[in-house]
């Protein structure tokens, strides 16, 4: 699963394990940040339908559009099916997500098909099954799918649900290509972040670091999470832009002021160990506090219980206010 997963995980070189934020050395399976960056890639699902399948809020718009669903709109159900898999507006339930987006993909939506290829591929609300997620994934992919399309050419290039054929996931990779190209050069942020993924990792279209940048940098710019933290460690690593360590301390926060858990974790491991940022233990604490309450919490504990270690206990408290506070601020507001 090391080389499917949609969280441009080749660029972390997660499956080999570099322990993040230091730039060279090799960490091992037991490193805190190395595990994290497992876990955080793992839990990345590939579904693409946030791009139009979009959640709503309120007990009322909730009520209207589950009516919908009931109905047949296919529309409603896929969005049902997002709120579902990622708990915006209800319960996150992967069975109900399954469910919905199932009514929806039998429709012919290719939203609905390519987020159900990506609970099938992940096992979430379905028994893990590569091979139904290779056959809604290609219902999607030849509607135009970009995301499907992608994720088709990684079975391909796998043999996982279909038998190995690097042919083919060629083609699947440069049809996604062309496609988020098109989307890009709108202005789509989305599809700009995934053709920075695309020209990242040679996927599709020739590996160029510097195009990568350049695409990441738009999406960035109009506030896409994913593409801030890439940001991040390419500046971090100097890959397609000369190292620079505030750069990427610059978009590792933009990140984490959203809410990524990773990149709120990568802060609060920079600033326990003093690299790139002066060490600072109350606000490495903060952000490995803002971790814990999130997916792997367990580990960003660890870093928290540790730096926590190092404060007093007027430190403690403020910083805890201060997670707190971000909490308060943040849930009230549909990420």
């Amino acid at each position: 699963m090391c080389n499917s997963v949609q969280f441009a995980a080749d660029q972390f070189d997660y499956c080999k394990c570099r322990a993040v934020g230091e730039r060279g050395e090799r960490g091992t399976m037991n490193s805190r940040s190395c595990r994290w960056l497992i876990v955080s890639a793992v839990v990345m699902t590939a579904s693409g339908a946030w791009a139009q399948c979009n959640p709503v809020f309120g007990a009322q718009n909730i009520a209207n559009l589950k009516q919908q669903a009931v109905h047949g709109k296919a529309a409603a159900q896929c969005s049902l099916g997002v709120m579902y898999e990622f708990g915006k507006g209800v319960p996150q339930d992967y069975a109900r997500a399954a469910a919905w987006y199932r009514k929806a993909a039998e429709q012919g939506d290719a939203d609905a098909q390519d987020s159900l290829g990506g609970l099938y591929y992940v096992g979430d609300g379905v028994p893990q099954d590569y091979a139904q997620a290779a056959l809604w994934y290609r219902k999607a992919a030849e509607q135009g799918d970009a995301s499907a399309q992608k994720m088709l050419g990684d079975l391909y290039r796998d043999g996982e649900g279909v038998p190995q054929d690097h042919a083919q996931a060629a083609i699947w990779y440069r049809q996604a290509a062309t496609w988020y190209r098109k989307a890009a050069e709108k202005g789509d942020a989305f599809a700009q972040r995934m053709l920075g993924d695309l020209y990242s990792s040679g996927t599709g279209i020739p590996e160029d670091d510097a195009q990568a940048v350049t695409w990441y940098h738009k999406a960035a710019d109009q506030g896409d999470v994913r593409a801030q933290k890439m940001l991040g460690h390419l500046y971090s690593d100097g890959q397609g832009v000369p190292q620079d360590d505030t750069q990427s301390v610059f978009w590792y926060r933009k990140a984490a002021e959203q809410g990524d858990g990773f990149a709120q974790f990568h802060l609060g491991y920079l600033y326990e160990k003093g690299r790139s940022v002066p060490q600072d233990y109350a606000e490495a604490y903060f952000w490995f506090d803002l971790t814990a309450a999130g997916t792997s919490g367990e580990i960003a504990a660890e870093g928290r219980d540790e730096v926590a270690s190092h404060m007093t206990p007027a430190d403690l408290s403020r910083e805890q206010e201060r997670a707190r506070k971000w909490f308060e601020e943040h849930q009230a507001k549909p990420l």
